[in-house]
């Protein structure tokens, strides 16, 4: 049998990956913005490219969701 099959899931491609970022991890003029936030949550793509930063882990779930995409956690 040399049918090739197609093992992803429908919708895949729409997961995204939350993660908790460090303040002190940010650039200076970014933590002089933040107002004593120590941990904000990034959003980021398959590819690893953050596409949003946000100040707690609910409304990175939130923002994605909205987007149609599937929030997952990352350690």
């Amino acid at each position: 049998m040399n049918t090739r099959f197609d093992f992803r899931l429908p919708g895949e491609d729409r997961i995204v990956y939350v993660r908790p970022v460090a303040a002190q991890d940010l650039p200076e003029e970014m933590q002089s913005q933040l107002g004593g936030l120590e941990t904000l949550y990034a959003v980021h793509n398959s590819d690893g490219e953050r596409l949003a930063l946000v100040k707690d882990r609910k409304l990175a779930f939130i923002l994605a969701r909205q987007n149609d995409l599937a929030p997952v956690t990352v350690h």
